[in-house]
């Protein structure tokens, strides 16, 4: 059998596009031929996949699965909405969830995992080839407690545990697990209305705090206002800000008499122990991605051979 070297794999992956893990297999099928591997790749549609990998793919599903103390959150990207429905697409994003929840939220070892006899990157591969898209893993997020829950919520769900907003929060508590899992699920759904970007103003970034006090500062000094009073009034526009963009501090959407700290703490006595909000994730598809704009007559003209 040929010794399949780096050098080999690394000129198949040019000349095809295709992954590093399905160029090596597809050498050491074809005892290190470089044409008969190309033949291979093309046969499994992976060098087909390879092709569509630059075209933007910003829809698609977050997926998102919680058990007991831990949970994960997963964005798997396609270029257009009607694959969200793909039934095939659909148990591909469930697979990759479920793949998270067992090896950690790092891309690059879920895609590297094993389903069955394939990596979970030759199941996306083989997904492209079959459905005719490009398709991404983009992220992966998880959160675990040593005692308590992790709930989730999905927005706009189009299958169980997946749509397009997921939401995993942590609460730290010894009180009773599906009380607590009631309480989750509704922080969660807050986050997924609110998008707060902190759980309290220590989380937040200091260049945003930094933006937000010089915006508020240079609005009062156009006014006049002295810089004794203007130090004032900042920090009084800094305890709104919070309120507005940090979780413990927003109104709870569920009773905004309250705020979520509040909630939670009044949440203590019907759980039966003291709790913690550890941590959450919230993932909005196809956030950060710069989207192509098309204009879909043009493209019909062009495909029908018409100006």
């Amino acid at each position: 059998m040929a010794t399949i070297t780096a050098a080999m794999v690394k000129d198949l992956r040019e000349s095809t596009g295709a992954g590093m893990m399905d160029c090596k297999a597809a050498l050491t099928e074809n005892d290190g031929n470089m044409e008969a591997a190309q033949d291979w790749l093309r046969k499994k549609g992976l060098s087909k996949a390879a092709k569509k990998s630059g075209r933007v793919a910003a829809e698609g599903l977050i997926g998102a699965l919680t058990k007991g103390n831990k949970g994960v959150v997963v964005e798997v990207n396609s270029e257009t909405d009607f694959v969200a429905r793909n039934g095939q697409f659909q148990g591909l994003v469930k697979m990759i969830a479920q793949v998270a929840f067992d090896v950690g939220a790092d891309v690059e070892k879920i895609k590297a995992a094993k389903v069955g006899d394939v990596t979970v990157e030759t199941a996306i591969n083989d997904a492209i080839a079959t459905i005719g898209e490009n398709m991404t893993l983009r992220r992966a997020a998880s959160l675990e407690v040593g005692q308590g829950v992790v709930s989730h919520y999905v927005h706009g769900a189009v299958i169980d545990g997946a749509g397009k907003m997921g939401v995993i929060v942590a609460l730290e508590s010894p009180g009773k697990a599906d009380e607590l899992a009631t309480l989750g699920r509704q922080i969660a759904m807050h986050i997924a209305a609110t998008n707060p970007l902190a759980l309290d103003p220590t989380g937040l970034d200091p260049a945003v705090v930094k933006r937000e006090k010089d915006v508020l500062a240079d609005k009062y000094r156009q006014q006049g206002k002295p810089e004794n009073v203007i130090e004032k009034i900042v920090e009084s526009g800094l305890k709104t800000y919070y309120k507005e963009v940090c979780l413990l501090e927003q109104a709870f959407i569920h009773d905004t008499g309250k705020s979520v700290a509040q909630a939670v703490k009044e949440a203590e006595g019907k759980v039966g122990g003291a709790i913690k909000i550890a941590g959450f994730v919230r993932y909005a598809l196809g956030e950060g991605i710069e989207k192509q704009e098309s204009d879909f007559a043009a493209e019909v003209a062009a495909a029908s051979g018409k100006k």
